[in-house]
């Protein structure tokens, strides 16, 4: 790992020079000269000033899904995992809570939260009387009260039919889940699902027949809906697919039934998990950013705590398509 010692070497002057150059410090004497060639070689062997963090305790992440949740979406495991890794490099202090553990387990002298997962309007008006600095991940229940930060899922979905457009395709099909009204609990319709319709509606190619939905993204269910869609006798050249989880279950029914992906009907989903680039055949899908995520949370969470920010934030976050063979 470079040093400063390395970078002093380097320009031949001191290490405490360099130190005090590279932090800014106006009131030591060097020329401009010096000062450049300090930085240009800090950049040239890749010196990485080392951050100190101010410490932040008493934060909770609440794990708020639902036991089979876990099993339907790794992204919320994955935001977990990469949550408490970055939390410990910011000296950020984390208890975790699960749905398990209930409202009641939240200690009522928190300093701040971050929500991974689905909380109803009861759950949310209570967590604002306990603590008023969170940020959700994944969702944003109530924009006005809390930041949130979610992968820009409305985007993805008009990236996919586009391309599906661009690459000639008439009839371009949908399958994904529903999402959940925090005042009611009951079905409502996802975000990918509406942006589905709309872009479709754009290009004149709606066809309700091709749009099927489940209550919950798994592959049972992709496996379901997509023997529904063959039953039917005539299928769309391409498909959407909400989640990579839906997309397995897909894969298999048209595997089951002779079905040649890409010849017959190409697929594009949602989120790029680990074995993705293992299926037959291997699933174009669009990566989903967990690591920037996650720190864009943690930098929102310590920007309420350290500086008081009252103004609350909606971050989206882009995601890359991942182009492979199912396309």
């Amino acid at each position: 790992m470079a040093t400063i010692k390395e970078i002093a070497e380097i320009v031949g002057v001191s290490s405490a020079a360099v130190s005090r150059v590279l932090n800014y410090d106006e009131k030591i004497s060097v020329s401009n000269e010096t000062r450049e060639a300090i930085f240009a070689a800090a950049e040239k062997i890749g010196y990485k000033k080392r951050v100190i963090y101010p410490k932040i305790e008493n934060v909770a992440l609440l794990y708020f899904t639902d036991n089979e949740d876990e099993l339907e979406d790794v992204f919320y495991s994955g935001v977990k995992d990469e949550i408490v890794k970055q939390a410990k490099k910011m000296n950020i202090c984390l208890s975790i809570y699960n749905r398990q553990d209930g409202m009641n387990a939240i200690p009522r002298d928190l300093n701040a939260f971050i929500a991974v997962g689905w909380l109803n309007r009861k759950e949310i008006d209570k967590l604002y009387r306990i603590c008023k600095r969170g940020v959700f991940i994944g969702t944003s229940p109530d924009e006005k009260l809390y930041d949130a930060v979610r992968p820009n899922m409305d985007s993805f979905m008009t990236q996919m039919v586009d391309y599906f457009m661009e690459k000639g395709h008439k009839s371009i099909g949908f399958i994904g889940g529903s999402d959940r009204n925090i005042d009611t609990g009951a079905p409502s319709m996802d975000i990918r699902e509406w942006s589905f319709r709309q872009s479709a509606a754009y290009y004149g190619c709606l066809n309700e027949e091709y749009i099927l939905i489940s209550d919950s993204f798994t592959v049972s269910e992709g496996y379901r809906l997509a023997r529904k869609l063959v039953k039917k006798g005539k299928f769309p050249t391409a498909l959407c697919i909400a989640s990579d989880t839906l997309a397995v279950g897909v894969l298999q029914a048209l595997n089951e039934e002779g079905i040649q992906v890409p010849e017959q009907i190409a697929l594009f989903s949602i989120n790029d998990v680990n074995i993705a680039k293992y299926l037959s055949p291997p699933l174009t899908t669009i990566h989903i950013d967990i690591p920037c995520i996650c720190e864009t949370a943690l930098e929102l969470l310590r920007n309420r705590v350290l500086n008081g920010g009252k103004v609350t934030k909606s971050v989206f976050v882009n995601g890359i398509p991942v182009y492979r063979k199912s396309c």
